[in-house]
C-alpha cells in the first residue's frame, strides 16, 4: 500500500484499516520513530480491535528491524500504556496501536517520547512521516523483544494517588462501551468499597452496543438507564482506548467535561497550593474562576495531548482539562488516565441516602457538588463542515475584536466579552470548524450562537 499523507493527524495517525493504514504503514512508521527519535528501548501496547494483533506485530517488527528493543506489554489502555512508558527511566519512546473512540473500521498509533509527551506533528510526527513515507532504510543488528505485565503497578500508583480509605461506599455502574475501560474496572473496583454494576466490560473491537465516546449523549443511553434504574450515586463511561471518562450523576445528567476539570483541579490544588493549571480555549469561565480562588494559577492551553503535555511540561503546570473529557495529572507522570479521574471523582463525592442509612449526611452527591460551577451558559460544541476554515475565522475576528476584552490566537480564535466568549478553531482530524461559546444568560447565549451560525454559513 502506498502510504496516505491524510493519515498523519495533528496529535497522532488514524486511518480507515486496511484501505487507509495498514501492517505495512505500522511497520515503516515504527522504523521511522526510532530513527527519529534515537529510541534504545520502545514500549509496545495496543488496543481489542480486531486489526491490532496483526499491527502491533508490524511495529514490533518494524522497531527491532531498526535495532531497538521492545517491550511489549500486550492489551493495554492508552493510560495504562502512557505509564508503562512514562513511570520508568529505561524507556526512549512508545507506541500504541489504536483509534481510540474511532469506529470499528479504524485504527492507528499513538507515539510518545520517553517521558510521555505525545508526539504530534509539531512536536517530531512530521519528520516521522516524512521518513517512514520516503521508506529508505538500512539494515542494522536487530532488536530484541520482552513482554512484561504492567497492570498491578498502575493500579498501585492508582491508589497511591487516591487512597482507597477516602472513598466511601457507593453504588457506581460503569460502561466501557466495550473497549479498553473493560481491562482494569474488576480490579479497580475489587479493591473499593463501592458496589459496582458493570455494562459491557467485554472487550470487543467491533462495539456491538455503541460507539465508545462519552461527550456523546446518544451514547450514555444505557448508562443513564441503569443509573437510574437501580439508584446509583455515579455513572462512568470510558472512551475506546479509557484515556477519557464521563460521568452521570445521580439524576441521570452528564456532568460536562470542563465542570469535572473545575473539581479535579481544586483537589489537586489542595495538594499542589498556588499551582499552575491549564484549561483548553473552549472550557468555562468558571474554571479560571474556581481555579484563581482556590490559590492557583490559570492559563489557556491548545486542544490536544501532545500539545498539552508540552505546555504543562515547559510551565511546570500540576493539571490540564479539556472540555473533551481528557484529563493530565504531573505528577502521574504528566498524562491522563480516566481511571485516576475516576477515583478522584469517588473520592470527592458522598452517597445520597440508601434507603432509612444515610452514609455521609455531610457530604454532596455530585449533581450538589458541581451546582455552582455551572453559572454559565455554554453552547457546547457545535461543528461546521466548511470550505475554507481560515477564512471564517479571519470574517469572525475582523467583526468582533474592536469591541472585545480579550483576544486570544492561541489556539484558532477566542475573544472574550464582558458578558459573553466564543471560540473558533478548525478541527486538527477533520475538515469542520467547532465553534464553542458561553454567556452570562441562556438568552444571549441562543443570541450570540444565532449570530455566529449565521456568520459561518454566509461565507
Amino acid at each position: 500500500m502506498n502510504m496516505q499523507e491524510s493519515i498523519f493527524k495533528s496529535y497522532d495517525i488514524r486511518g480507515i484499516y486496511p484501505g487507509e493504514f495498514d501492517a505495512e504503514a505500522a511497520y515503516k512508521i515504527a522504523r521511522a520513530t526510532v530513527i527519529c527519535t534515537k529510541a534504545n528501548v520502545v514500549v509496545v501496547g495496543r488496543d481489542m480491535r480486531a486489526s491490532s494483533p496483526e499491527i502491533a506485530a508490524a511495529v514490533i517488527r518494524g522497531i527491532t528491524d531498526q535495532g531497538a528493543d521492545v517491550i511489549d506489554i500486550g492489551l493495554a489502555s492508552t493510560p495504562l500504556f502512557y505509564f508503562a512508558v512514562a513511570d520508568y527511566d529505561l524507556h526512549d519512546a512508545g507506541m500504541m496501536v489504536t483509534a481510540s473512540h474511532n469506529p470499528k473500521e479504524y485504527n492507528g498509533l499513538k507515539i510518545v517520547y520517553g517521558d510521555g509527551r505525545g508526539i504530534g506533528l509539531e512536536s517530531g510526527l512530521a519528520a516521522i512521516r516524512d521518513l517512514a513515507m520516503a521508506g529508505d532504510f538500512s539494515d542494522v543488528p536487530r532488536g530484541t523483544v520482552v513482554e512484561s505485565d504492567v497492570r498491578a503497578e498502575y493500579i498501585a500508583k492508582l491508589f497511591a494517588f487516591v487512597p482507597k480509605e477516602s472513598i466511601t461506599p457507593l453504588k457506581v455502574v460503569v460502561d466501557a462501551g466495550n473497549g479498553m475501560g473493560g481491562l482494569l474496572t474488576a480490579d479497580i473496583f475489587g479493591n473499593l468499597p463501592c458496589e459496582l454494576t458493570p455494562i459491557f466490560l467485554d472487550l470487543d473491537g467491533t462495539f456491538p452496543n455503541h460507539e465508545p465516546n462519552p461527550i456523546k449523549e446518544a451514547n450514555l443511553a444505557d448508562l443513564k438507564k441503569k443509573v437510574l434504574e437501580i439508584g446509583a450515586d455515579l455513572g462512568v463511561a470510558y472512551d475506546g482506548d479509557a484515556d477519557r471518562v464521563g460521568f452521570i450523576d445521580s439524576r441521570g445528567a452528564m456532568v460536562r467535561g470542563d465542570i469535572v476539570a473545575i473539581l479535579l483541579a481544586k483537589e489537586i490544588l489542595r495538594v499542589s497550593q498556588g499551582a499552575l493549571v491549564l484549561g483548553d480555549v473552549r472550557v468555562t469561565t468558571a474554571m479560571k474562576e474556581e481555579v484563581v480562588a482556590a490559590g492557583g494559577r490559570f492559563e489557556f492551553c491548545k486542544v490536544g495531548h501532545a500539545n498539552i503535555k508540552k505546555q504543562m511540561k515547559e510551565g511546570g503546570a500540576a493539571f490540564a482539562g479539556e472540555l473533551s473529557a481528557h484529563y493530565y495529572f504531573n505528577d502521574f507522570p504528566g498524562i491522563e488516565s480516566g481511571d485516576l479521574t475516576m477515583l478522584y471523582v469517588l473520592a470527592a463525592i458522598r452517597p445520597r441516602a440508601h434507603g432509612r442509612e444515610t452514609i455521609s449526611a455531610s457530604g454532596k452527591p455530585l449533581h450538589d457538588l458541581v451546582a455552582e460551577y455551572l453559572r454559565y451558559f455554554h453552547s457546547g460544541e457545535i461543528n461546521f463542515t466548511v470550505a475554507d476554515k481560515e477564512k471564517i475565522i479571519q470574517a469572525a475576528e475582523e467583526k468582533y475584536v474592536a469591541s472585545a476584552v480579550s483576544v486570544l490566537k492561541l489556539d484558532g480564535l477566542r475573544v472574550d466579552f464582558s458578558d459573553w466568549w466564543f471560540s473558533l478553531r478548525a478541527s486538527n482530524t477533520e475538515p469542520l470548524l467547532r465553534l464553542n461559546l458561553e454567556a452570562t444568560t441562556k438568552e444571549l447565549m441562543e443570541e450570540k450562537k444565532q449570530e455566529l451560525t449565521n456568520l459561518i454559513k454566509k461565507i
